[in-house]
């Protein structure tokens, strides 16, 4: 399996090797070995779905010289999205599947195998498992094939996303909001930590709304509870608190619209959850964030932080920004280059506008040509890179704990894996332990301890 995109993508990958060991087959990590070979694909953004296409088309070249026979299978949120189109496209390609289907890849494959054809796939000899409007939720007992190192997971706590986002189309791709219950997550937990899992890391398409859909009469009620309005993240953290091990709890992909004071509170009160807040903010300027839609203000996002920081001691900040945005002004921009220098952001990073088909902003005027985002691209990550350095070097002579991946490498809790700094080790630590260690420099952004 080639998985791309982001860690959500990656679970689904996990889910769908896992089908597959159920049914008594083998994962191998060569190409050249493999029968099926599984194309997990992402379409967040124009250069994500080019990816995914070139992995697609090379697969196929690859099996073409060393092993014709191979299957070829796509899945993923392009898959999801576009899998009639890319059907008549890629006839290349023997079977797509979607984002219900990440639980059944193994049957899908012996289906492949026995080249089955289905009723609506007779034609072009390419069979099309995607179903609209996906549904499927993962749960404790799903298997899974974990792609992470054994110290460090992800765990869905919820699919799906309800925001109108003007820029993006996940909803489209990924459904509503749908919640794991927190008996799910609770026993996922238990069993992670059992394991020796030092880290884990939840993530959903909104972190902060997780529980929420579980009592409001919109979603429907999907469980019996007296005290259902209690289903929120901070009742979950606070049940995670109770868990026995040392062990990280990781919020990525927090909404800014649905933080809560209790929220703050209970982070603060839990030894459990790793001192940083992964929080998209995507622009700041009052106009900008009406234009995108994101159910927010510059004064609410203002007070969230200084709640933040004051509520939740040693706390590190992670956003994104978009530059680009149709109809964004050089003024605008200046009013998020000023909101970068004034609130000094441990951890950002900048999405450069990607037009995608089907989402609002696709339609609207005034769309910023290529030149004009790279040239802010480049004085935003230059303002950014300025500050992270002088976040880094303030570090130095401190103790830190910190997490480590490798003999020489580890991580603090202000760095999410794959996507923040890293810490270099003088000395070799146990992999998968925490350590206390001084930081003795700075290199770049990463830290030497």
């Amino acid at each position: 399996m080639i998985s791309l995109g982001c860690a959500k993508n990656l679970v689904d990958a996990e889910i769908m090797l896992g089908s597959v060991l159920e049914r008594g087959m083998e994962i191998t990590s060569s190409a050249e070995d493999a029968d099926v070979l599984v194309i997990n694909t992402c379409a967040f953004i124009d250069s994500a779905k080019e990816e995914s296409i070139d992995a697609i088309l090379e697969a196929h070249q690859q099996r073409l010289h060393k092993r014709a026979n191979q299957r070829l299978i796509v899945s993923g949120c392009m898959s999801q999205r576009f899998s009639e189109e890319l059907r008549q496209q890629l006839p290349e390609v023997d079977a797509f599947i979607g984002l219900d289907q990440v639980r059944e890849l193994g049957t899908v494959v012996e289906r492949v195998l026995q080249k089955h054809r289905t009723s609506n796939a007779e034609n072009s000899g390419v069979l099309n498992f995607v179903t609209p409007r996906p549904t499927y939720i993962p749960d404790y007992d799903t298997p899974r094939f974990r792609l992470t190192p054994p110290h460090s997971a992800y765990l869905k706590i919820a699919e799906g996303c309800n925001h109108p986002c003007s820029f993006c189309v996940i909803p489209q791709m990924r459904g509503r909001h749908r919640s794991r219950t927190p008996e799910s997550v609770l026993t996922e937990i238990r069993a992670l930590v059992a394991e020796g899992v030092r880290e884990i890391n939840f993530i959903s398409q909104d972190t902060t709304y997780y529980g929420m859909d579980l009592w409001t009469e919109r979603a429907g009620p999907r469980q019996p509870v007296d005290s259902a309005r209690g289903l929120t993240l901070a009742s979950l953290l606070r049940e995670v608190e109770k868990i026995d091990g040392e062990f990280w709890i990781r919020l990525l992909y927090t909404h800014p619209a649905h933080w809560s004071d209790e929220l703050i509170a209970t982070i603060a009160e839990c030894r459990h959850v790793a001192r940083y807040i992964d929080i998209p903010l995507q622009h700041i300027d009052e106009s900008m964030l009406r234009r995108m839609r994101r159910e927010t203000s510059r004064a609410h996002i203002e007070t969230l932080i200084a709640k933040l920081r004051s509520g939740i001691a040693g706390i590190a900040l992670r956003t994104t920004f978009i530059i680009g945005f149709p109809g964004e002004t050089e003024t605008e921009f200046e009013t998020l280059l000023d909101f970068i220098e004034r609130t000094r952001f441990e951890r950002l990073g900048i999405f450069k506008y990607s037009r995608e088909e089907g989402s609002r902003a696709a339609k609207m005027p005034g769309q910023i040509p290529a030149k004009v985002k790279n040239e802010r691209y480049r004085r935003a990550m230059t303002l950014q890179q300025k500050i992270a350095h002088e976040i880094a070097a303030a570090k130095i002579g401190t103790e830190l704990k910190l997490l480590v991946d490798q003999p020489l490498v580890a991580r603090t809790e202000a760095d999410a894996p794959e996507v923040d700094t890293r810490v270099l080790l003088s000395q070799p630590g146990p992999v998968g332990e925490f350590i206390i260690r001084e930081i003795q420099g700075a290199r770049g952004y990463d830290l030497l301890a």
